[in-house]
């Protein structure tokens, strides 16, 4: 019988296939504007395409658990990213129309991603490291936007944005390829060809019961859609506000969210460390505010700030926006059901979709009627402040020593 690998490989493995699953969301809002200035299209709909993303995790998603019981955590982890990348690639036609099937081919690979991901590491991951481990899984995501937003715009710049659509799309690819050799080991608890086909309406309905069932469940996915509404807004709005309101050009532009992914793997890391030690429930609450305070301090910016003060705000935004989502996550493991790890992650994720698709479009709604971008910014805060105020209402039990 095949060993089976190391809970450190197993999580480095999801840490690559979510920074390639990023791609699907900020290859096309980072190179918006080199895309506007060919196109003609306004680099503000840039929230269109998020949202049109979550329109396609929204209906993958909550069908993963069908699939994981046929196919195994580590086949649909790269079936998705093979679609991802078909995504991602399709945008590189440049057409409105192909850009909108861009995005909704995108988020249908994405949406089983985390699931997959949380069903691969909760039963191997012992208790007293779990939000370190899943904490560093998701770093992935960050990571991922942090090398998007970093090299897209540098290639854009030399070879046209098309090549940096096409090598985001190169890199989802050779990542499904690289999760081959562990298949055999972690897909053993797949039930076969027949096990969970043609089924996905009552998979879905089976993954989102959960909510209905579980006030703690309800609580984190209220918390985690909330604090996702700053993070996704501020990543696919950020650049284009520093190329908009700061005057910044777009290579200055993208290293600056880079600085902000950066932080935010760096949070991750840390908030883990600190939940395993105290619980995650202070951990996430202590997010939630400094969400609401970073998004005010967006809000408040202008063309006199300082280059520093804005590359300050930047780490602030992502330690705290970006860095929540691995000790939630962990959280959804620790008190879903036994068994249904996959599917308590799948029904947050239906629900964090649904409030994503739209999220975004009011932001770029906002943008447009205003012409300014403080009071979507401003909403991003209230909304962190929101999910702190619901995981205050719920208690939570601390960690097992």
């Amino acid at each position: 019988m095949r060993a089976s690998p190391s809970i450190w490989l197993i999580m480095l493995a999801l840490l690559g296939t979510h920074m390639a699953g990023m791609g699907a969301f900020l290859t096309v809002p980072v190179l918006a504007p080199a895309i506007a200035a060919e196109t003609g299209l306004s680099a503000s709909l840039a929230g269109i395409h998020t949202a049109l993303v979550y329109a396609g995790a929204l209906f993958s998603g909550p069908v993963t658990q069908g699939l994981l019981l046929r196919h195994g955590g580590v086949r649909v982890c790269q079936g998705a990213l093979v679609v991802v990348a078909a995504g991602i690639a399709l945008a590189a036609i440049g057409h409105p129309v192909a850009l909108l099937f861009s995005a909704l081919l995108a988020g249908l690979g994405h949406g089983p991603i985390t699931p997959a991901g949380s069903h691969l590491l909760a039963p191997r991951t012992p208790p007293r490291i779990r939000s370190l481990v899943f904490g560093l899984k998701q770093c992935g995501v960050p990571a991922g936007a942090m090398m998007v937003a970093a090299v897209a715009p540098i290639l854009a710049i030399h070879h046209g944005w098309r090549a940096a659509v096409l090598a985001m799309a190169a890199f989802s690819l050779l990542l499904a390829l690289a999760l081959q050799p562990l298949r055999a080991a972690l897909d053993t608890d797949r039930a076969g060809p027949g096990a969970g086909a043609l089924r996905p309406w009552q998979d879905a309905k089976s993954s989102l019961s959960i909510l209905r069932d579980d006030a703690r469940i309800r609580a984190l996915t209220f918390a985690a859609s909330s604090y996702g509404i700053a993070q996704f807004c501020f990543g696919s709005f950020f650049v284009v506000w520093q190329v908009q309101v700061m005057g910044a050009g777009l290579e200055q532009a993208g290293l600056m969210l880079a600085l902000a992914q950066g932080s935010g793997v760096a949070g991750r890391i840390a908030w883990a460390l600190i939940a395993d030690r105290i619980g995650a429930a202070p951990v996430l609450l202590a997010l939630g505010l400094a969400i609401g305070g970073a998004c005010g301090l967006l809000a408040l910016a202008g063309p006199g700030w300082p280059s520093l003060i804005i590359a300050v705000v930047a780490v602030a935004m992502g330690a705290s926006a970006v860095g929540w989502n691995g000790v939630m996550l962990s959280e959804v493991a620790r008190v879903a059901p036994a068994g249904r790890v996959g599917a308590a992650t799948a029904a947050l994720g239906f629900v964090f979709a649904g409030v994503m698709i739209v999220a975004p479009t009011l932001f770029s709604a906002l943008v447009l009627t205003t012409g300014g971008f403080a009071l979507g910014f401003a909403l991003c805060g209230l909304a962190g402040l929101a999910g702190a105020a619901a995981l205050a209402r719920l208690r939570f039990a601390r960690p097992a020593p």
